[in-house]
């Protein structure tokens, strides 16, 4: 996330690597197969048992929040969708 044209705030390099993490997981959504989401709650068993990560229940949700906040994920009825940023 280091692209000089994204125009997202940049965030730590520990939630960026949470970010990746949560993409990888990610999967197209039923209405469209370009948009990748994942729910909420998965998302947070993921930041909590991930081996690269290690994050505790307070540190995952504080990820999701700035992820959200910066616009790297929205919220659409407890899932989360990938923003990808036009350049």
């Amino acid at each position: 996330m280091d692209d000089i044209t994204d125009p997202r705030p940049p965030l730590p390099e520990w939630i960026l690597d949470a970010y990746d993490v949560l993409c990888t997981h990610s999967h197209s959504s039923d209405d469209h197969t370009d948009l990748q989401s994942i729910p909420r709650a998965q998302a947070l068993e993921i930041l909590r048992t991930s081996d690269n990560l290690a994050l505790e229940p307070e540190d995952a949700d504080y990820v999701l929040t700035r992820l959200l906040e910066r616009g790297y994920f929205y919220e659409v009825d407890d899932e989360l969708r990938v923003t990808t940023p036009e350049t």
